[in-house]
């Protein structure tokens, strides 16, 4: 059965957003990249807003959504370097090593 809402979603995936945002607060990005599977896609906007609810009104990082195709963790959108993205957030994959890239972070 299909969530109705986040909170629904939060229930049944562990999205860890209460990670997303002590990493976010942690490593003082400008700007986030979210990056979602297409199952997770239609709650994107939802799951922006209470990162950016739990930032606070002070905190100044800029949350975008990356909606193109996603093929997994290895994919990483290539317009990421060239929008100044700090941080890529990817949720809903595996687990993949990007400790050798030194242009950009990314939390999977």
């Amino acid at each position: 059965m299909k969530p109705k809402n986040l909170q629904d979603l939060e229930e049944r995936y562990e999205l860890e957003l209460d990670r997303v945002v002590s990493e976010i607060k942690k490593q003082k990005p400008s700007k986030v990249l979210l990056q979602f599977p297409d199952g997770l896609k239609p709650y994107a906007t939802q799951i922006q807003e209470k990162i950016k609810k739990e930032l606070g009104n002070k905190n100044k990082t800029d949350i975008l959504i990356y909606m193109d195709t996603c093929f997994g963790a290895c994919d990483i959108p290539l317009e990421s370097s060239s929008l100044g993205v700090d941080l890529i957030v990817q949720f809903g994959h595996s687990a993949w090593d990007y400790s050798k890239r030194k242009d950009i972070k990314v939390l999977s």
